[in-house]
């Protein structure tokens, strides 16, 4: 040490502890910087998919049954299932407009979806949400909507929709003594005065497959479709296939099914349940509709509730 302490004799001895002087502040700093990479370094992908964040590309990929449960399940009420659908809520979707009978197909769908994910009949809460606010951009103050909405790209920019539970075809109905109940195709209907419920796939399909040279009536509800029918406003009006049975066999006894249309893409029209955008339900309500749907339970219900379709002819 009497050396080092003599810093007027400059000799090579001292620059050894300088250096490891030196190198020590350099493996310090360099073991702060490894310190602080580890730390700001992306995190596995299993650890982050297990988080509760919403909206992520990894809140997509199938839930465990664990954290899909009426405990775990983050609804607008704890405890509660918030469940919309529109009013009047028409058969066969739904009996006697009460949707809390568990009567007709959809409202049976969402009592065995809620049942799926451990809610109890009394559990569920029913809320008046009209067709056109349930697909609106915005936060909803339901949990989940169902209401004959058929899934699509454009709707799936403002809410997130469930597996589908329902494969739907369009219908057109038209009083039986009016020209147009003689269509055999689309382009027979060019000149038929149509009408269809607004913002929904049967409007696509009168504008898109139809496409008649006069534009078509657009009513609010499908209930104002069919008085404008009865009432000769329009000569045709086009629904989906189990609604256009109910109407002809109980509300419009002079009308009849002039046809039905086929698949107009890729993948068949589905009826899906409407969530808020980025839901953190999505996955779990997509998870129970596909085992409903595996198990059979969906197939059982549509037997029982929605007519066969049988007897309605494409049109071309």
């Amino acid at each position: 040490m009497p050396v080092v302490n003599r810093p007027t004799r400059r000799t090579a001895t001292p620059a050894a502890p300088a250096t490891h002087r030196r190198t020590a502040r350099l493996a310090a700093c360099l073991a702060v910087l490894l310190t602080a990479a580890v730390g700001c370094a992306p995190q596995d992908d299993t650890d982050s998919a297990s988080g509760s964040g919403s909206g992520s590309a990894k809140s997509s990929a199938a839930p465990s049954a664990a954290t899909c449960t009426k405990e775990k399940l983050a609804t607008q009420t704890p405890g509660k299932l918030t469940v919309g659908t529109d009013k009047p809520a028409y058969a066969p979707w739904f009996q006697d407009d009460d949707p809390s009978n568990g009567k007709g197909f959809e409202s049976a769908v969402a009592y065995a979806l809620a049942e799926r994910l451990g809610y109890g009949r009394g559990d569920v809460v029913w809320q008046t949400v009209p067709f056109n606010t349930a697909v609106a951009p915005g936060a909803k103050k339901f949990d989940l909507d169902i209401n004959q909405i058929s899934v699509s790209d454009e709707r799936r920019r403002a809410v997130d929709f469930s597996s589908g539970y329902y494969d739907v075809r369009q219908a057109v109905v038209a009083l039986k003594d009016s020209p147009a109940a003689k269509a055999r195709s689309a382009a027979d209907l060019k000149h038929v005065k149509l009408g269809a419920q607004v913002g929904s796939t049967s409007l696509d399909i009168v504008n898109d497959v139809i496409g008649p040279d006069r534009p078509p009536a657009v009513f609010q509800k499908n209930d104002y479709a069919k008085t404008a029918l009865k009432n000769g406003q329009v000569e045709a009006i086009v629904v989906d296939l189990p609604t256009a049975f109910y109407i002809t066999s109980a509300e419009v006894r002079d009308a009849r099914i002039v046809g039905r249309f086929g698949s107009t893409g890729d993948k068949p029209e589905q009826f899906g349940f409407v969530l808020d955008k980025g839901s953190r339900l999505t996955s779990c309500v997509s998870g129970a509709v596909d085992s409903l749907r595996k198990d059979g339970t969906l197939a059982r219900l549509e037997k029982k509730w929605l007519s066969e379709a049988a007897d309605a002819p494409v049109l071309k």
